[in-house]
């Protein structure tokens, strides 16, 4: 096994792997925490055996409140463009953000802890919206911190959430760290590790950009490590092997994230706002907001469409009229996403499609599957129905 393991540990894992219930799961992972060394070799496995143990103690309840009759109310299901989290500590405005921006009804309190299950809101962004999730206060000692996190972990970006009557940077350290406590990364990497597990065929390395560390044999030397015996690895941009045994682990992922500092209304908040931008030296987009006034919360739509990179394409039927709602895709997306999208009958009998728009030579222009979208096309596809 990786990471020079002990034979305890080893054994742990074992467990782990062949146990049918989550609650064997569980004790396995918890046991194997005990024994794991702690050294620089296994931090990646150290992060992967706390995210897995934390998300087997959230299934156990969900199954436990599904055979009482209820929901798991820490699972918010994905509505409009894209799924943005707002992340914070207590009484940092995030139910204010969601109540001015959306029309949602929310509890908004100076009490801490006032929210203590996600709120959610749809805020509107010209034809399309954004759904904000207001995720429960973190701070040391709170117990639903990991679920917190869970919600981040499953959005599609995050917005950290200052409170500028305090220290900015403080707080904005100290949520950076949770989040890479956790696996989560605010920077865009320089490459990417793709895993598409197979069921025979063997390991094989897809090398679209470079290893900084190894080579293709040392990529199939730690898949077999790590018991992937068949699968399909994808590498873009520059990776290392550090990168590459996260990717097998999923103790990884980059978030795409915006920076709110809120309550610029308060007083003092000028200052705090010009020595947090002299300090900060991260990429995420940083809005002065005042949930109380409404200030700068018009630019947060536009923002989240820039940072989220999409692109809005109009769909029409021959000598059709423009469908009012958009599809919205990623930046990069071709035809042969756009007909995906709609149905796998459109693709499967794709014939040539028509497109109106900026990606157009001239109005009309007609293109195959591989011609790439921009926002505001409006493409008409022709098929074998």
């Amino acid at each position: 096994m990786p990471a020079n393991l002990p034979p305890e540990a080893q054994a742990k894992l074992a467990e782990y792997s062949e146990a049918r219930t989550t609650e064997a799961k569980i004790k396995a992972l918890e046991e194997f925490l005990k024994v794991a060394p702690k050294h620089k070799g296994a931090e990646n496995l150290l992060y992967w055996a706390k995210r897995r143990l934390a998300e087997l103690k959230e299934e156990l309840e969900t199954e436990r409140r599904k055979k009482k009759g209820g929901r798991n109310p820490f699972v918010v299901e994905k509505e409009g463009a894209a799924q943005v989290v707002l992340f914070g500590i207590p009484n940092s405005g995030k139910s204010s953000i969601i109540a001015a921006t959306t029309r949602a009804k929310v509890e908004v309190s100076p009490r801490p802890y006032t929210t203590l299950v996600p709120a959610t809101g749809m805020l509107p962004f010209e034809d399309i919206q954004f759904q904000l999730v207001e995720a429960p206060g973190v701070a040391p000692g709170v117990n639903w911190i990991h679920r917190s996190i869970g919600l981040v972990r499953n959005a599609d970006a995050v917005a950290l959430v200052i409170d500028l009557s305090l220290n900015p940077m403080k707080q904005y350290k100290y949520l950076k760290e949770l989040l890479e406590e956790s696996g989560i990364s605010l920077k865009k990497p320089e490459g990417k590790v793709e895993i598409i597990k197979e069921r025979s065929g063997g390991v094989k390395v897809v090398l679209l950009g470079e290893i900084l560390d190894g080579d293709v044999d040392k990529v199939k030397e730690m898949l077999r490590a790590y018991r992937l015996h068949s699968a399909t690895v994808k590498i873009y941009g520059k990776v290392t092997m550090d990168d590459i045994e996260k990717a097998i682990l999923g103790t990884s992922q980059y978030k795409p994230s915006i920076i709110l500092l809120n309550k610029a209304d308060v007083p003092g908040a000028k200052e705090k706002v010009e020595e947090f931008l002299k300090s900060y030296d991260g990429e995420a987009p940083v809005l002065v907001v005042s949930a109380k006034t409404k200030e700068g919360l018009d630019k947060l739509g536009p923002t989240l469409f820039e940072l989220l990179e999409l692109v809005r394409v109009y769909t029409k039927k021959p000598h059709g009229d423009i469908a009012d709602k958009p599809l919205v895709l990623k930046k990069g997306a071709k035809v042969r996403d756009v007909a995906k999208s709609i149905h796998s009958r459109m693709l499967e009998g794709f014939k040539y499609a028509k497109i109106w728009g900026p990606s157009a030579k001239y109005p009309g222009e007609r293109v195959g599957l591989d011609h790439e979208v921009k926002d505001g096309d409006i493409i008409e596809i022709h098929y074998k129905g």
